[in-house]
């Protein structure tokens, strides 16, 4: 704990709050890395971010909605758990979403379904559930997804059937993987 007490207060807080210590020890090197929290916090425009593999874990933070201009978002493999924050929807530039290999629970959000740029879309190797979301009145679903082409949904706990809605001749969905 002495190290964090060294951490400069303007790296967000005192005493270094919003920022987190990784020991690597199986290398001897310790890193300072900031929290998920702060980083959706202090960032206000990405094209592109990935922070795949950087140890990051704990919820994913519904402030990622703030990053309007965000174009690419690759969250792969960093275990993030709870469920996916509805604000994602907000994210209306967003071309590619990569969250697969976490723990991510709960259903996947209609709000995805607002996302009309997306192009790819991988929430395989998971623990979601549910059946896929489908539009229904003025709630958005995947089938309003219409450039998208790849759904990645596989190694989850989905249920249902797979809808019709996704094949409709306006959906441009050419791979869909799944497996349940």
């Amino acid at each position: 704990m002495d190290t964090l007490k060294k951490i400069p207060p303007n790296l967000g807080g005192g005493g270094g709050g919003g920022w987190i210590l990784v020991n690597l020890s199986f290398n001897g090197h310790t890193q300072l890395l900031p929290s998920p929290e702060f980083i959706v916090k202090r960032l206000t425009c990405y094209h592109f971010r990935t922070l795949s593999s950087m140890g990051l874990e704990g919820e994913l933070s519904g402030d990622i909605g703030s990053l309007s201009e965000l174009e690419t978002l690759i969250l792969v493999g960093c275990s993030f758990n709870g469920p996916i924050p509805d604000e994602i929807g907000f994210l209306k530039e967003l071309h590619f979403i990569s969250l697969n290999s976490n723990s991510f629970t709960g259903r996947i959000s209609h709000s995805i379904g607002n996302l009309l740029n997306l192009y790819w879309l991988d929430l395989a190797d998971n623990e979601l559930q549910g059946p896929i979301p489908i539009s229904s009145g003025s709630v958005p679903g995947l089938d309003k997804l219409h450039h998208a082409k790849h759904f990645h949904l596989g190694k989850n706990n989905l249920s249902g059937n797979i809808p019709p809605q996704l094949f409709s001749s306006e959906m441009a969905l050419i791979h869909l993987y799944h497996d349940w």
